[in-house]
């Protein structure tokens, strides 16, 4: 796809789709709960789809109403049965990793694949404190997909301190504590997305937070009898990113996204591009499905630069590519710093993140771990072809970054796209009012 400067400015309400970590854990838990969960504004991208499609495969009763509106009959904590085949997660790290700690817990046998990608990324840092509960697991070199899981017939309570943040890693502990007898314990020393500790809750877990410096500390009664309630998925704050980033950066734009999540821990970038400049205000504000909404409105705004601190990173980490984005428009030198995590996700973010900007002749670094983007607040160049590496989240950056540049930004891959943002090239187009995104071979 090729994406060129919008020939006017971008305006329009809209809504992105539901958030992908919270509708991930609402099949998740819909298949844990005892009776029916009705779950709407589902996510129905690939990578949710995957992860409905495996909770089928354990055994619960899992039923597509309407769009975005999904019914899932649960088996109760424990009560997983035995895949009959192997349960291909895609493209998703979050479904996969979520789920061996799932069936840690259980006393059953099971496979997990993935797409190149996802074969790629490692998953011991899951793995590892899952298998001191009593699970084992065998993988390719590193713990790699495709690994086999045998979960723990008695499962024991973990008690584990998170080395790096992240939400994923705490959650796989989290479900395996489920099946086990006693209280598991996570400490994290850095504050991470809570949507399990909050779903938790809302089934009917007993679930305590201590916050500790930058981090907290959380323990889950094990063996709780979680309870069918009804879910509200959110609009994803990292899809809205997309079409917000996009009205700060081309000029006279306006744009509003409906019902966007607002929880703390998913809002860095928000508060980042605020201490940019960004005209971006809330408006609505109430809470839905135990998380806070709200409907956010971006003009287009002069950004400058930014110095983003380590321990917000946590709070953002998808968010990244698409700030370089928009640290390439603004004036002076930002540095984010702390995105190791960047490495390890569906792509080498960070490297990918630095090729994109180089490609469209911006200048950046990467010092460490730290990226580091010198610009004069004038647009971005633009007219490279950017590689995405299978990588969602740098395709949809990439063409962002088209609509405001001087040249065009062409993109090798946006099937990838759907894992999360299903309808977003038609999206962007519809708040452009012209196809601004086009298929390249149209435009040779």
């Amino acid at each position: 796809m090729r994406a060129s400067a919008a020939q006017g400015s971008l305006q329009g309400r809209l809504t992105v789709p539901g958030d992908k970590s919270v509708s991930h854990r609402a099949l998740m838990f819909g298949a844990l709960a005892v009776g029916t969960t009705e779950i709407t504004g589902l996510l129905e991208g690939e990578d949710v789809l995957r992860t409905s499609a495996a909770m089928r495969a354990l055994g619960a009763e899992v039923e597509r109403l309407a769009e975005g509106h999904w019914r899932v009959a649960g088996r109760g904590v424990g009560g997983l049965v035995e895949p009959a085949d192997v349960l291909d997660m895609g493209n998703s790290g979050t479904a996969a990793r979520l789920i061996c700690g799932l069936l840690a817990g259980h006393p059953l046998f099971a496979v997990l694949t993935g797409d190149a990608s996802l074969r790629k990324r490692p998953m011991r840092r899951v793995t590892d404190p899952l298998s001191a509960s009593g699970a084992r697991f065998s993988g390719r070199a590193g713990g790699r997909l495709p690994l086999a899981v045998e979960g723990a017939a008695d499962p024991m309570p973990l008690d584990y301190r998170v080395p790096v943040p992240s939400a994923q890693v705490k959650s796989a502990v989290l479900l395996a504590g489920l099946c086990a007898r006693g209280t598991t314990r996570v400490e994290e020393r850095e504050a991470t997305r809570d949507h399990t500790e909050n779903m938790l809750r809302h089934f009917g877990a007993t679930v305590r937070v201590a916050a500790e410096g930058h981090g907290r500390i959380i323990e889950l009664d094990g063996q709780p009898e979680l309870r069918a309630a009804p879910v509200v998925v959110p609009a994803d704050p990292s899809s809205a990113a997309f079409p917000l980033v996009a009205a700060l950066l081309v000029p006279g734009s306006e744009v509003t996204v409906q019902g966007v999540g607002l929880n703390p821990l998913r809002t860095g970038l928000f508060t980042t591009l605020r201490e940019m400049g960004a005209h971006l205000s809330v408006s609505n504000e109430r809470v839905e499905g135990g998380e806070p909404v709200g409907d956010l409105t971006a003009r287009f705004s002069e950004l400058r630069a930014v110095d983003v601190p380590p321990e917000r990173a946590p709070s953002m980490i998808d968010e990244y590519p698409v700030l370089a984005v928009a640290a390439a428009f603004a004036r002076g030198t930002s540095r984010f710093r702390g995105l190791a995590e960047l490495r390890v996700k569906e792509s080498d973010r960070l490297a990918a993140t630095l090729a994109l900007l180089a490609a469209n002749g911006v200048p950046a670094t990467v010092e460490g771990d730290d990226l580091i983007i010198a610009r004069d607040g004038r647009p971005a160049a633009g007219g490279g072809l950017v590689e995405t590496h299978m990588d969602h989240r740098i395709a949809m950056s990439a063409l962002v970054m088209g609509l405001a540049s001087t040249a065009p930004v062409t993109v090798d891959d946006t099937g990838f796209i759907d894992t999360s943002f299903p309808g977003f090239t038609a999206m962007m187009n519809g708040i452009a009012g012209q196809p601004a995104i086009t298929p390249a071979e149209e435009l040779a």
